[in-house]
């Protein structure tokens, strides 16, 4: 059952689009920082760092995908470079609050982001309708 759900989960990502992918990227890394939330407050600090990490390699990849050409781009780097460091700063004093700021920012991301992936679905369907 495990296997079949691997290749569910990777044939997912092989297909979807480029919008789909930052979606999943930012769900991710909710999912992580979620857990190492939950590792902090159970005194699980090995688990609590590997689960920062992997939020922070996943803000690190959506820096490496911002086009710089587009102004928003441009307006976002900062954003996740504060994001970047609030979760190395959050690792390293245990801190909750900065993992609840960064979960905030992250969930806000992609809450728009999904939002622009409908709005362009919408009119990609219109064009679709009267073509």
């Amino acid at each position: 059952m495990n296997k079949a759900y691997q290749t569910y989960q990777n044939n997912a990502v092989n297909t979807a689009s480029g919008g789909e992918l930052t979606l999943m990227l930012y769900n991710g890394c909710m999912k992580f920082i979620k857990q190492a939330m939950k590792d902090l407050n159970d005194n699980n600090y090995e688990a609590k760092n590997k689960n920062i990490q992997k939020a922070q390699n996943i803000i690190q990849e959506l820096m490496l995908t911002l086009d710089t050409k587009v102004e928003i781009s441009q307006q976002m780097l900062p954003l996740y470079e504060y994001m970047h460091f609030q979760l190395k700063e959050a690792n390293i004093k245990n801190d909750r609050a900065l993992l609840e700021e960064v979960l905030s920012f992250v969930t806000e991301f992609r809450d728009s982001w999904k939002q622009v992936i409908l709005q362009s679905r919408k009119q990609q369907y219109a064009q679709g309708a009267n073509g």
